[in-house]
């Protein structure tokens, strides 16, 4: 009895989380049909900032992509920063027609110490653009990249982030589950929340920032720095919008050994980031909803879950865990004498955590197609959905290391297709 107590405590709380994102489901679902925005000149001048690290096999894709862009040349420079580089990246980043500026440092290495340190540099120099951009050197954009952001930007908008994709992702169904969690993660729940007027989140790839926006908000140097600066950006009263139709598509591990320490290092510094900011969140949203601001503590709320809830494949492996539990007590108190009050009452207990967890695994799987759908998933993405199981094993089993104080190996480069 004590054991199905603690079960329905845990699926209360599974409810909680599956409850909120099927709301997000449904909110953007309506979303996606109504988003318009309204075509116009293009007036906003950029700077696309490329943090690089021995990149010289990938840069070259998103040089390219980045001269093809549907906007005037005069309008954006690219700068690529190659960050204490042994290869031929600075070299790569001239011919590709970048800007280019070399940094070395033994101590103060990664993407937030290098992006600050170009942003130091670039401030100095006399014209200044109107928004910055912050690309990944392995990622390819969609050729209205600036055209959209413009638009954005020419509507009022402060910070916006694009649509941050897989490449790729027939390459392995580790690639594609990863396409799987993104679409879900990176799109569908982002639309959710511009149906709220809540704040899209930063995903660390394809984000704009007006310029003066980003002098007041300083570069981090945490693994998670996207997180971080998002949480800046809310408690200072701003929001990020979504920009669905501004593409970043990104390389991803082939498999699972090669995105472990990544993997470790992201969910470190994410369980970092909630124990910083989800109070400074809450007492934000109180104070939000004392003087009437709903629309505001709704934002705060919807961050904090963001930070509570756990990924989704820890949350559907957790979800397994549970229907195997309550299918065993569920057995159990089928076998027992059911005339008796107790045993009636465990046998009631049962049925209904069979219920609720079958219904919390519905859910997920329901949430899944949707962003699926949304996202206008390839097909190898729904067929290495039969893979998922696998990584829902690894994922939960990581997750959990980290829970129990597994620390991330230092800064290395994580592997990825080149060629």
């Amino acid at each position: 009895m004590l054991l199905q107590l603690i079960i329905l405590i845990f699926q209360a709380i599974f409810i909680f989380f599956n409850g909120y994102l099927l709301l997000l489901t449904l909110a953007a679902a309506i979303q996606s049909r109504r988003w318009r925005i309204e075509e116009s000149e293009p007036v906003t001048s950029f700077w696309l900032l490329v943090p690089a690290h021995n990149e010289e096999a990938l840069l070259p894709l998103l040089l390219k992509s980045l001269q093809q862009q549907d906007y005037p040349k005069g309008l954006y420079r690219v700068h690529v920063v190659a960050d204490n580089c042994t290869d031929n990246t600075a070299q790569v980043a001239l011919l590709g027609g970048a800007q280019v500026h070399v940094r070395n440092h033994p101590d103060l290495r990664g993407k937030g110490y290098a992006l600050q340190w170009l942003l130091d540099l670039l401030w100095r120099e006399p014209a200044q653009p109107d928004a910055i951009v912050i690309l990944d050197a392995d990622t390819v954009v969609s050729e209205n990249f600036l055209r959209v952001m413009d638009r954005h930007f020419q509507s009022g908008e402060r910070a916006i982030q694009a649509y941050y994709a897989v490449r790729d992702p027939g390459r392995s169904w580790n690639v594609a589950l990863r396409y799987a969690a993104l679409a879900v993660l990176h799109y569908l729940r982002p639309m959710g929340r511009m149906f709220f007027g809540a704040s899209a989140g930063l995903k660390g790839n394809g984000m704009a920032f007006s310029s003066e926006l980003l002098r007041r908000h300083p570069w981090t140097s945490s693994v998670v720095e996207d997180i971080e600066l998002h949480m800046a950006l809310l408690l200072s009263g701003e929001r990020v919008s979504f920009a669905p139709d501004a593409m970043v598509w990104g390389e991803m591990p082939a498999t699972l050994r090669q995105s472990a320490s990544q993997h470790t290092r992201w969910e470190s510094g994410r369980l970092e980031m909630a124990r910083r900011y989800v109070p400074k969140l809450m007492q934000a949203g109180w104070q939000a909803l004392r003087k009437g601001g709903k629309l505001r503590w709704f934002t705060y709320l919807d961050a904090i879950m963001e930070h509570l809830i756990p990924p989704f494949s820890v949350l559907v492996g957790l979800s397994l865990v549970i229907l195997a539990v309550a299918s065993v007590l569920y057995w159990a108190a089928a076998q027992g004498v059911q005339a008796a009050v107790l045993g009636a009452l465990h046998l009631g207990l049962s049925k209904l955590s069979l219920w609720l967890a079958t219904s919390a695994l519905a859910a997920q799987v329901f949430y899944l197609l949707v962003g699926l759908r949304m996202a206008k998933a390839p097909a190898n993405v729904y067929r290495a959905l039969l893979f998922a199981p696998l990584l829902v094993a690894w994922k939960t089993w990581h997750y959990l290391m980290t829970l129990l104080g597994r620390k991330p190996a230092g800064w290395i480069r994580t592997a990825r297709n080149e060629g």
